[in-house]
């Protein structure tokens, strides 16, 4: 990831609602088919010939990030179950059970600019601890969008996102963070969930930036999987995660992507 910060002009930023659209979309055609018994390699094939149908490209499929340069992503969907974190991958061995959360992360390429966003959906019915760390995972990224305006800085989103999450009980992942987004899947600036108010750089008007808290129910501490990229819990106590691609405006954040195709 390039450290050059690009500020997006208003036609830019359309384009990227445009991508960013369809990764929603793409996730509420999802939401019709997580339940008991679904293999999450299957959710994997739905939303690769949904993107693909919609004239989109899955911009996670052969990703090769500088942290995993030699094994590029294989898969459309990152699709993290209970203690995983992020970067869960599809399987034809991982079989949702009544009870499960799962957080899917997506991201598309479409005429040119990237959209990146994820969400946590329930299995079935969910005990009431997994249910509460949904929502507040969910009311942190809010609080966290809240603050993405131009004039604040990056800690302003960052201290907003972790007050939040712990002051309700849970922890922050301080090694994953959000990140720019639009000309590709991941430019500056990082954008962590934790921080001081005040702090890092200054918003400008046209950047846009992926927020995307990740909160462990447990303790804050994760390990990484002999796959190379899942991402889990140490303490295997159930993690969430939600994202959305924000465009950083002079008053009020504009959010690029919606959870209305889930939620509807």
């Amino acid at each position: 990831m390039s450290d050059r910060i690009i500020i997006k002009t208003k036609q830019e930023i359309e384009l990227i609602r445009e991508s960013s659209l369809l990764v929603s979309k793409t996730l509420g055609e999802l939401a019709k088919h997580i339940k008991p018994g679904v293999l999450t390699l299957e959710l994997d094939k739905i939303a690769e010939d949904f993107i693909r149908s919609h004239g989109g490209i899955p911009a996670f499929k052969n990703y090769a990030p500088s942290f995993n340069e030699s094994r590029p992503y294989p898969f459309t969907l990152c699709t993290s179950v209970n203690e995983e974190v992020v970067h869960g991958m599809p399987s034809m061995r991982r079989m949702l059970q009544e009870g499960d959360i799962i957080s899917v992360d997506c991201g598309v390429l479409l005429n040119g600019f990237y959209g990146d966003s994820a969400y946590t959906f329930a299995v079935g019915e969910i005990a009431p601890a997994k249910r509460r760390l949904m929502e507040v995972t969910k009311q942190s990224l809010y609080k966290g969008i809240e603050k993405a305006v131009a004039g604040n800085r990056i800690g302003d989103i960052s201290q907003a996102i972790q007050v939040h999450a712990e002051m309700s009980g849970f922890s922050i992942v301080r090694e994953m963070v959000g990140h720019g987004v639009g000309h590709a899947m991941h430019e500056a600036p990082e954008v962590p969930n934790y921080g001081r108010r005040n702090s890092g750089l200054r918003l400008v008007e046209g950047m846009v930036i992926a927020i995307e808290p990740m909160v462990n129910s447990g303790k804050r501490f994760i390990q990484t999987a002999s796959d190379g990229w899942t991402v889990y819990a140490a303490d295997k106590k159930p993690s969430a995660h939600y994202e959305h691609s924000v465009a950083v405006l002079k008053g009020k954040a504009e959010i690029l992507s919606t959870f209305e195709f889930i939620e509807n």
